[in-house]
């Protein structure tokens, strides 16, 4: 339980963080805490945990092929703020996102096949 409380509270303290540094001065480093690694901490423990060294080095490779996404997203958002209203964009953007991460994945199975 105390597992799941310090999960929980380490993504409530990414949300505090891009919230403050939303409102300062400094608002762009609010785009740069969601890359700090706090899920893939929480992943990468939990599959290291329960699998092999050989496991988590795959999550890790697929980790570094999710940037894709994650730059169509961004790309996304860069582009379509200047066109569209805020919730266009992030709905456009998210479908993008999306539509990255399926091929990723399509992709990522066909390279590396499950029970391979």
């Amino acid at each position: 339980m105390l597992s799941l409380f310090l999960k929980c509270l380490l993504g409530a303290l990414a949300v505090l963080a891009i919230a403050l540094l939303s409102r300062s001065k400094n608002f762009v480093i609010a785009g740069l805490v969601p890359l700090f690694p706090t899920f893939a901490l929480i992943a990468h423990a939990i599959v290291g945990s329960e699998r092999s060294m050989a496991d988590l080095r795959s999550t890790a490779l697929f980790g570094l092929w999710s940037l894709i996404p994650y730059a169509a997203y961004l790309l996304a958002v860069y582009i379509l703020s200047a066109r569209c209203t805020l919730a266009t964009t992030l709905l456009l953007a998210t479908a993008t996102w999306a539509a990255a991460a399926g091929l990723l994945l399509l992709a990522w199975y066909r390279a590396y096949p499950l029970g391979a």
